[in-house]
């Protein structure tokens, strides 16, 4: 049987709804087939026509990861991190009980570890709070988000180097504290924000992920199509 391919990437779109202190993306017709018919390209009989979309965004729009500099000064950029540091075994844990603008803290990601009965070893860890599914693409998605907390952040650091969210944080926008990625910063740890479909992940046990980031030079992020891969 083929492995299954989830797909775990928000559709970008013209204004979606981005973290409050960004602009949302615009990405518009740029070049119409209709247009580019008139261009004269192709052959005789066979005119040749097409098209392109204008993309204006910044790199933290939508299904992104973060890149070390995006919080330390002296960090690594996008183009300067490893690539296997996207790749590799991963988890997803079931926090659907969390509130909007809740705390995961220490003991729910202990718990939800016992749950998905697969101890976090190096594991990028995914955290499905049903967020997406509850608001988006509603503006209340930007302003809802669970945050995870300093301690659970250090946890998290303590077991993995990558783990991801849905929404547009890993903090919660009631407070500007940003903990887990002030703990990113001083870790070394960098997370994906605004993944979706986790739900199709839970109880799958141990799966393959991947999350390649665009080779930008100096990016401190890059948009990604992050995928899970299911035996």
């Amino acid at each position: 049987m083929p492995r299954q391919i989830i797909d775990l990437s928000l559709k970008l779109t013209n204004n979606m709804p981005s973290h409050k202190f960004f602009p949302r993306p615009v990405i518009v017709p740029h070049v119409t087939h209709e247009e580019m018919i008139t261009w004269g390209n192709g052959v005789e009989g066979d005119p040749f026509g097409g098209c392109t979309t204008y993309l204006g965004m910044i790199d933290h729009v939508g299904t992104h990861v973060d890149a070390f500099i995006h919080t330390k000064k002296d960090g690594l950029t996008i183009d300067q991190m490893a690539l296997d540091l996207f790749i590799g075994k991963a988890v997803c844990l079931d926090l659907r009980h969390i509130p909007d603008l809740g705390d995961i803290d220490i003991a729910e990601l202990e718990a939800a570890e016992k749950k998905a009965g697969v101890r976090i070893d190096g594991h990028i860890v995914l955290l499905c709070t049903g967020l997406h599914n509850r608001h988006y693409p509603t503006d209340k998605v930007v302003w809802s988000n669970p945050g995870i907390t300093y301690e659970a952040s250090h946890w998290l650091a303590d077991r993995s180097r990558v783990h991801g969210v849905e929404g547009p944080s890993t903090d919660k926008p009631s407070h500007n504290e940003f903990p887990n990625h002030r703990v990113c910063r001083d870790r070394g740890m960098t997370h994906y924000e605004w993944l979706v479909n986790l739900e199709s992940l839970l109880g799958k046990g141990e799966f393959e992920f991947s999350g390649l980031p665009l080779n930008i030079a100096n990016g401190s992020g890059s948009p990604v199509r992050a995928v899970a891969f299911l035996d």
